[in-house]
């Protein structure tokens, strides 16, 4: 299944409603009523790249035996080829603001 950019907007919504973090006043805050977090998306993500990924080598090989048609094995290895460049993208970002943070004074 291919990553999905209307739900991580979703999710990047819903966490940026939540508590603010900078909170500093005597009332504790409020833990967020849903009970996902951002690794459980982050998780959920991840698991949907690598089975679009199995889907893509299970359609290959049917292919190559002669069980599934060339239509469906390009299709899978299209899904795959996408899911693994916004990977891909999504890794490049996150070590980009990794090492700007780095960069930043104390």
């Amino acid at each position: 299944m291919a990553i999905d950019p209307m739900s991580a907007a979703a999710a990047y919504r819903a966490n940026a409603t939540g508590p603010n973090m900078f909170h500093t006043g005597s009332q504790p805050q409020a833990q967020p009523a849903s009970g996902s977090s951002f690794l459980d998306m982050v998780k959920g993500v991840a698991e949907d790249a690598m089975q679009s990924n199995y889907k893509a080598e299970e359609v290959t090989a049917r292919g190559m035996a002669g069980q599934a048609n060339v239509t469906e094995v390009v299709t899978a290895l299209a899904e795959a080829e996408s899911t693994l460049s916004t990977v891909v993208t999504v890794r490049d970002r996150v070590i980009s603001a990794y090492q700007e943070i780095l960069r930043m004074p104390i």
